[in-house]
């Protein structure tokens, strides 16, 4: 059974809708940072399913380097987040404002 590209498009355009939402919408770092990775991810999607459909292993590599930028976000956006979170003790985006001290 094969996916037609139509429904992996559609679904890798929900996806990035619902991470792009995510990121406009709310307050929370740790929120905005999972909505960022799902964005990502559903570029990936779309990436692999482009990459199925043209028989081209192109886009299954630009997946893995993909992956390789959003390990090296989780680990300096996560390492940023606890240092906001030591020093304001909060994660809420309109409370923590770094440059008025």
């Amino acid at each position: 059974m094969i996916v037609p590209l139509e429904h992996v498009v559609i679904l890798s355009l929900a996806l990035f809708t619902v991470g792009v939402f995510g990121v406009l919408f709310r307050r929370n770092a740790i929120t905005i940072f999972m909505s960022i990775e799902l964005m990502l991810n559903a570029v990936n999607l779309a990436l692999v399913g482009f990459s199925r459909y043209y028989n081209s292993v192109d886009g299954q590599v630009f997946v893995f380097l993909v992956m390789t930028l959003a390990a090296a976000e989780v680990a300096v956006g996560l390492a940023i987040i606890v240092v906001l979170y030591r020093n304001r003790q909060t994660v809420n985006i309109d409370e923590i404002n770094l440059m008025k001290n």
